[in-house]
């Protein structure tokens, strides 16, 4: 708040001085501000997590109900407490994605003049942990899973392999997340048959353009059919959602994920899947095989929408290890040792 006084003839200097304000009515005002960002509800209920786990924290160390909290409450002594329980009880990532979400809401704060300086400071920041990515295991696991879903392996009360095949595809072969799949248009696809592309609002709402394929090109106008078939009297204009429910509606986040595990399922690969990765998978798969087949970390980076090299770059140096292992596991290897020996 600014209190305006005279400061000589004509003029007047704004004076800042500290208000009362409820914790939980500067974060209703910080996701308000959020709101052109156009952040995905996963990513908005991740920051209320976050946000709501320290919230319960503080107000019990500080024996008052989460509504009395106060802006000054918010000071780096009370937080690196509360942040030392949370650690004790959640994931190392867990720690480092609260610490980020309470960075920025208290960045907010001092933007609106709420704080004098962000107390985030004075909270140890855990380290990125290194991505290890988690491909399906197994050389031809991707081509098995296609050829499966292709031939209607998900026996379910509705089979639609159509849509089954291109799920998987948009994983292996467009390396899309599940909130990118999710929020895929027909408008999404442009370009003329046979230089076609996707363009992808990506995390962050970064925008990347993927290259499609003529195989690819296939499996979508299949898919497509398919949908008309299906729903004679559904809406397919440009701002329809690319992907669909049995009912017609777009697919959820729950459906999506549902789809692939059965589809792993009945292909008889449900071993082949890393512990934890499920779709995603599929778009480490994708990966994996671009810095299998040379390509760089730039170029990794343009086709996954990663916001940083270093991310693009593990893949790579992971692919490098693998490969050393298998040398080393030559059986001629041993027989070298043995001669050393």
């Amino acid at each position: 708040m600014i209190n305006f006084e005279g400061c000589g003839a004509g003029t007047v200097r704004p004076v800042r001085y500290k208000i009362s304000v409820q914790v939980l009515a500067a974060q209703d005002s910080f996701f308000l501000a959020r709101r052109p960002r156009k952040d995905s509800p996963h990513t908005t209920l991740a920051y209320q997590r976050d946000l709501a786990g320290v919230n319960a924290l503080l107000a019990s160390a500080l024996q008052v109900d989460v509504t009395e909290l106060d802006v000054r409450d918010l000071t780096g002594a009370n937080l690196r407490m509360a942040f030392g329980v949370f650690a004790d009880t959640h994931a190392k990532s867990s720690v480092l994605r609260a610490w980020s979400t309470w960075n920025q809401f208290l960045t907010f704060c001092v933007a609106e003049d709420l704080l004098a300086g962000n107390p985030m400071g004075a909270v140890a920041r855990p380290k990125t942990p290194p991505l290890v990515p988690k491909p399906l295991r197994g050389e031809d696991t991707p081509e098995q899973l296609l050829s499966a879903a292709a031939e209607g392996a998900r026996k379910g009360r509705d089979p639609w392999p159509e849509r089954d095949v291109l799920v998987l595809a948009l994983g292996l072969v467009a390396g899309l997340r599940s909130a990118e799949m999710r929020t895929l248009t027909l408008a999404s696809i442009v370009g003329r048959p046979g230089e076609q592309r996707l363009h992808v609002r990506g995390k962050g709402n970064r925008d990347r353009s993927i290259p499609i394929e003529s195989p690819m090109e296939r499996i979508i106008t299949a898919y497509l059919e398919s949908c008309r078939r299906r729903f004679p009297q559904g809406r397919f204009d440009r701002d329809s959602s690319l992907l669909r429910d049995r009912h017609g509606e777009p697919i959820g986040r729950g459906g999506l994920e549902y789809l692939v595990k059965s589809c792993f399922r009945w292909a008889g690969l449900h071993d082949r899947v890393p512990t934890g990765a499920n779709l995603h998978a599929l778009r480490h798969t994708f990966a994996t095989r671009l810095a299998e087949d040379g390509a760089s970390a730039s170029e990794i980076m343009a086709l996954l929408g990663h916001a940083s090299l270093a991310t693009s770059q593990n893949y790579i140096e992971a692919t490098a290890r693998e490969r050393r292992a298998a040398v080393a596991a030559n059986r001629t290897y041993r027989a070298l040792n043995a001669m050393e020996s």
